[in-house]
């Protein structure tokens, strides 16, 4: 009896992935309300960009493979336009180095600074940069860790297939 509890304590150990951050919000449930202080315009609820998908990229000045794949993404927060949203967040604690990067990066995505740790911290960026699918309820879809080709064809069809009922990239907006 006591060697069966032992298997499923451990499959089930296997199949629970633990939290890369306190409080994180795992794929599959919904981000919580939180407000982000902006860095290129006004401070914004999370729950204003519920209604169409959202992709979040977290990045910091510091990080090289972050100023990377920001062109990638503003191409791609062009081609979805009207159809998903694109916000950065910097986990910077200095604004003026944030400000500094996104003058580099020349994004005209909206950009907010979690100097809190609680966007950081619900998303679970450990490392950076961080993208994460959200759908158009608040539900966390994907994270992807590491530096991407957002506007890749692979991309682009791997962002189609994760919000199916969104219509996105095929013209209907």
């Amino acid at each position: 009896m006591n060697k069966l509890i032992l298997t499923l304590m451990l499959a089930l150990a296997n199949t629970v992935a633990p939290a890369a951050t306190p409080d994180e919000v795992a794929e599959g449930h919904m981000l919580r309300e939180i407000t982000m202080r902006g860095l290129t315009g006004d401070a914004r609820a999370l729950s204003s960009f519920v209604g169409k998908p959202l992709i979040i990229n977290v990045w910091a000045s510091y990080c090289p493979p972050c100023l990377t794949e920001m062109a990638s993404l503003e191409r791609l927060s062009r081609r979805f336009q009207g159809q998903v949203n694109v916000i950065g967040v910097s986990i910077d604690d200095y604004p003026d180095r944030a400000l500094r990067f996104l003058e580099r990066a020349e994004t005209s995505f909206p950009h907010f600074i979690d100097f809190q740790l609680g966007v950081e911290n619900m998303l679970g960026a450990n490392r950076i940069p961080l993208t994460v699918l959200v759908d158009a309820d608040g539900r966390v879809l994907h994270k992807v860790y590491g530096a991407r080709e957002w506007d890749s064809p692979e991309a682009v069809k791997a962002i189609q297939r994760a919000f199916p009922g969104e219509a996105v990239g095929s013209g209907q907006r």
